[in-house]
This record gives C-alpha cells, sequence and structure tokens, in this order.
C-alpha cells in the first residue's frame, strides 16, 4: 500500500467568544500539532467526543479549513499550496464528504436525480467529458443499494437511511480515491446503521475506495475500520495500528471510552442474546 493521505502538525485555533475587551486577541487552540497518515485502501477511524476538535479535523483534510501551521498532502500534493486551475480540480475531486445531517446537505427543493447530478456536472466540469447523467444517475442509485425510480423523488419521501444513501451516491459521483464520512450514520437508527456499514464496507472493496470515517461511537469503528486514532482536547492521545488489538490501548481517556462500550455489551447480555441485538454491534 501507498500513503494516499499525510497531515503532519496541523495547528488550528479559533477567536474565543464572549471576550471582555472590545478588541480581544485571545484564541482557543482547537487542533494541537495533529499527525496522521491514511493508506490506500484502507479505512482509518478518527473517534472522539463533542469537543475533542474531529470535525475540525475533517474540515482541514477536506480543504474546507486552512491550517495555521501544518501541512496537508494529497496523493503527494500540497492540499493548500499553489496549483494551476487543473491541479486545483484535479485534487478537489480526489476526496469527497458525507456529512451527519443528511436532510440540511441536500436541497429539499431538488429531486434525487438532481442532487447527485450538481455533482455530475462538477465532473463534466473538471474533466471536460460528457455524461449521460441520466445513466450514470441510475448507475449510481444501483450502486447504493436504491432503486432507479427514486431519481424522482423528493427527499422528504425518503427514509434518513435512503437519504444518507443518497448522499453517498452523490460523493461517488466525483470518482473519489478517499470519502470523508463525519458522523456519516451518527442521526441513523442502529439497524441501518448496521446496513449503511455493510454498503460502505462493500463498496471499498469494490471500488478501491479509502475511507476517513470520523465518529464518536467505538462500535462503529470497530465494526468498519482498520486503524483508530483516539482525539482528545485538540491532540491523538492514542493510535491502534491493528483494530484486532484495540483492546490493548493504553492512555486513560481511549481506556475509558473502551470501558463504556464493554459496559453496554453487558447490559444486552452474551450468547444468542448478544448476537441477535443487532443494534449494539451499530
Amino acid at each position: 500500500m501507498s500513503t494516499l493521505l499525510e497531515a503532519h502538525n496541523i495547528r488550528v485555533s479559533f477567536k474565543k467568544e464572549n471576550q471582555t475587551r472590545l478588541f480581544g486577541k485571545e484564541r482557543q487552540q482547537v487542533l494541537r500539532g495533529i499527525s496522521l497518515h491514511l493508506e490506500e485502501g484502507e479505512c482509518l477511524g478518527i473517534i472522539g467526543e463533542s469537543g475533542s476538535g474531529k470535525s475540525t479535523l475533517g474540515r482541514v483534510l477536506s480543504g474546507l479549513l486552512r491550517p495555521e501551521e501544518g501541512t496537508i498532502t494529497l496523493d503527494g500534493q500540497d492540499l493548500y499550496g499553489h496549483h494551476t486551475r487543473a491541479e486545483a480540480r484535479a485534487l478537489r475531486h480526489m476526496l469527497s464528504v458525507v456529512f451527519q445531517d443528511y436532510t440540511s446537505s441536500t436541497n429539499p427543493r431538488f429531486r434525487v436525480s438532481s442532487i447527485i447530478g450538481e455533482s455530475l456536472r462538477a465532473l463534466e466540469h473538471a474533466t471536460g467529458e460528457r455524461i449521460d447523467r441520466k445513466r450514470r444517475v441510475a448507475e449510481l442509485l444501483e450502486q447504493v443499494g436504491l432503486p432507479e425510480s427514486f431519481a424522482i423523488r423528493y427527499p422528504h419521501e425518503l427514509s434518513g437511511g435512503q437519504l444518507q444513501r443518497v448522499c453517498i451516491a452523490r460523493a461517488l459521483a466525483i470518482r473519489p480515491r478517499i470519502i470523508l464520512l463525519d458522523e456519516a450514520i451518527s442521526s441513523l437508527d442502529a439497524s441501518t446503521q448496521v446496513q449503511v456499514m455493510d454498503l460502505l464496507a462493500a463498496l471499498r472493496r469494490e471500488l478501491s475506495l479509502s475511507y476517513l470515517f470520523i465518529t464518536h461511537d467505538l462500535t462503529s469503528i470497530t465494526y468498519l475500520c482498520d486503524r483508530v486514532v483516539f482525539m482528545n482536547q485538540g491532540e491523538i492521545v492514542e493510535q491502534v495500528d491493528d483494530i484486532t488489538k484495540i483492546a490493548s490501548i493504553t492512555s486513560p481517556y481511549a481506556r475509558q471510552l473502551l470501558e463504556a462500550v464493554m459496559g453496554i455489551g453487558c447490559e444486552h447480555g452474551s450468547g444468542q442474546e448478544q448476537a441477535s441485538d443487532e443494534a449494539w454491534v451499530a
């Protein structure tokens, strides 16, 4: 495997709110020297509680927020460096994002065909190729497990799981090599979470995709990811390079998360009772 994405010494701070001085310049450090890498074809989990900085890191990695310090390279190219227009377009289409809130990330006035079509138009503009959008929308819907007839539906006519599948199809439309999933299953019910994770795992195999999977849920990390980094207060406090050895984590913060999950597991029992409880697995 080759390194597809690398972040080195990423630092980000924001101006503190409610400062008493009129021209207060005090800043809150949100990311404190984050370094990580993503290998081609793997799924890297980034886990942390609310306020840990993981979503800010996601914005930096996806090109939406320039860091104050540090570098991000995509396939060896500096994401925030100087590029020709063609190079910049190519970099933008290397990585796509699926967000947690599938309702606000889709236009309620657009049919599914138009929601996915936005990405197809962007791809046409970037590559200069002509795309049969109707045919391609049907193909993408099939890839995410939805019938072609869904193309004429509006977001309010879909369940949460179906709409998130549409968002995944939209992300796939630009033919990315990396998909960043920012709490992408957190708003779904437990059984639907498992279904969507199974879909993501299948797409990763079929399309040779790499994932950055940002979440606060350790059980979904163990279900989908190859490696995981734990974030707390803007820092990586633990890194596990083999997800099967996650029980050997040592930092107090990571142990606390693991023990919380193990506690939930005990409440659900063991043996056949636990095996039948897909919700806990999600």
